[in-house]
């Protein structure tokens, strides 16, 4: 089977932590390599961000990734992708690298190169949202932050129109269903996966040591430095904790990663981020530390007590299995992805969205509790164990062989998947 992969705005070799760039690349990366394991050859197609990146790059044995010239070859806002699709769609036709027997888009942008590939090749499409625009808007605090009709055209477009859909838990499936008109026997769930032999349990001691961090209890944060993402709200939970727990050095600290060089709207988020820190008299508890390579994050993870995702909303939350995954448990936000990924009590602490005091309250009792955290990080490390790589691989090729006629209704994998979150869920 050959499969042609659509990550438009986005390209999964590119480094985590900027605004553009987080789970899907993850996503993408990891699930073509491991169908490419399984002996499907896979094309990925991103847009050219850059005139001296080779156009097409190996990303495993039988992956490629084709950098497509659409517009100016430098990141530009993810809207102007739009006015340059013909390009793109273009250049893919050009590549003359098919045939294919099916497509997979990724984000709203991809979905529509998708749909007129679709037209030329004659295959079936499977799309994956990732997140859904009208669910942003909802949260938007500010007119900056709310998407444009153009994507919520699109993503009715795609629900209405693609062969299949991909939606990573169940809520998503039923708002896809709700708001879009999505025939509920094209809307497939398979959650997303973790890399299981990189995001592992290491000695917390060890992986401190090897950071040069101190004995207090450390806190994490992983992710895009973005209004979405709620650090609004951690840092006055952190200024709430640190009132708490007095002023000195040994009180809960915040490690902070995310960001990208050369990305403007991070630079501009983190100088936002260390002005608030110094108006909340944090400068001794939180330490922005920038992007850091995904092979370093478990280290991070392990040598924490906590994982803070206070988002306002998330589609899954792959930081939360990522975390997990180490032993690590995760305060979240009530939001999304977030309430099917941690389960509440036994892997870590739900929150309701915003709550700045609920957050401190978590912190406090975790960071006072370490016994409590590190039975909740346990039990999170035995439930990330459902959501390897390769179990959310088999589900997604069993969906391809059943659009291309081989296997009869859902998968057993998915089967598998589904009935695990279901029970588990309580749905």
């Amino acid at each position: 089977m050959r499969v042609a992969v659509i990550s438009a705005h986005t390209c999964p070799l590119a480094a985590l932590g900027g605004k553009e760039t987080g789970g899907m690349n993850v996503y993408v990366r990891e699930t073509c390599r491991g169908l490419s394991h399984r002996g499907v050859e896979v094309d990925v197609f991103t847009r050219s961000q850059d005139p001296d990146i080779p156009r097409v790059v190996s990303l495993a044995p039988g992956v490629r990734v084709f950098h497509v010239p659409a517009g100016p070859e430098t990141p530009y806002d993810k809207y102007l992708m739009m006015d340059h699709m013909p390009d793109f769609v273009r250049g893919i036709l050009e590549a003359r690298s098919g045939p294919y027997d099916l497509i997979h888009s990724h984000y709203w942008i991809s979905g529509a190169a998708a749909l007129e590939l679709r037209r030329h090749w004659a295959v079936p499409l499977v799309h994956m949202y990732h997140t859904l625009g009208f669910i942003k808007n909802r949260v938007a605090r500010g007119r900056e932050e709310r998407e444009r009709s153009v994507r919520l055209r699109w993503e009715g477009e795609m629900a209405r129109r693609a062969d299949a859909l991909v939606a990573p838990h169940p809520l998503e499936r039923a708002q896809l269903v709700w708001n879009y008109d999505a025939p509920p026997h094209r809307v497939k769930v398979i959650p997303c996966g973790v890399d299981l032999s990189l995001f592992r349990p290491i000695d917390r001691e060890a992986a401190r040591a090897r950071l040069g961090l101190d004995e207090r209890p450390w806190l994490l944060f992983v992710g895009r430095l973005e209004p979405i993402k709620g650090l609004d709200t951690l840092l006055k939970a952190m200024a709430l904790v640190k009132g708490r727990t007095g002023g000195g050095s040994k009180g809960p600290a915040l490690i902070v990663i995310g960001g990208e060089r050369g990305q403007s709207s991070q630079r501009g988020m983190e100088r936002e981020i260390r002005r608030e820190v110094a108006s909340l008299g944090l400068e001794d508890r939180v330490f922005l530390v920038g992007a850091r390579p995904q092979e370093e994050l478990p280290l991070f993870y392990c040598a924490s007590e906590a994982c803070i995702l206070p988002s306002r909303y998330e589609s899954f939350g792959m930081v939360a299995l990522e975390a997990m995954a180490c032993g690590t448990p995760v305060i979240a936000s009530r939001v999304g992805g977030l309430s099917y990924a941690v389960r509440d009590g036994e892997t870590g602490l739900l929150i309701p969205e915003g709550d700045s005091r609920a957050l401190a309250d978590a912190i406090v009792m975790l960071s006072a509790h370490r016994q409590m955290a590190r039975r909740l990080g346990a039990q999170a490390s035995c439930w990330a164990q459902n959501f390897g790589w390769s179990t959310v691989v088999e589900a997604i090729l069993m969906l391809y062989l059943e659009l291309q006629g081989v296997g009869n209704g859902e998968s057993s994998p998915e089967k598998a998947l589904n009935s695990t979150l279901a029970r588990e869920l309580g749905l």
